[in-house]
């Protein structure tokens, strides 16, 4: 998703108003898989992302072995339909959103954290 993002980036300078905020989106959301793989592995998802951002097509980052590599030659695939089918159900879901009159969310309540437990009962050693 990383050098499509590429191409978004580019498209993003030719359009204006809600377009081209939709096409921001769009980008944020191109680099948040990659994003999520790195903070996984205990790294810096923007350094990660600039740098694969910088290399050529086909090659990306292997969290496991905490390197830049080719992706077909590591064997780094995912098959063309399952990522097809994520961008079209990310998609689906956002135009929903767009259309929706209006949206129900739960707020996150500020819960304080439990008391620590007693130190045991007294008189039972």
């Amino acid at each position: 998703y990383i050098h499509a993002s590429k191409e978004v980036a580019k498209l993003v300078d030719t359009l204006e108003g809600d377009e081209k905020t939709g096409a921001k989106i769009v980008l944020k959301a191109l680099e948040a898989p990659l994003n999520k793989i790195a903070t996984n592995a205990g790294l810096e998802g923007s350094v990660i992302i600039n740098k694969v951002k910088e290399s050529e097509v086909g090659f990306g980052f292997d969290a496991y072995k905490e390197e830049y590599v080719d992706m077909v030659e590591a064997g780094i695939l995912d098959p063309a339909k399952v990522t097809r089918s994520a961008l079209q159900n990310a998609c689906s879901v956002a135009s929903t959103l767009l259309t929706t009159e209006s949206v129900v969310a739960s707020i996150k309540e500020d819960t304080p954290a439990m008391p620590a437990g007693g130190a045991g009962m007294g008189g039972m050693m």
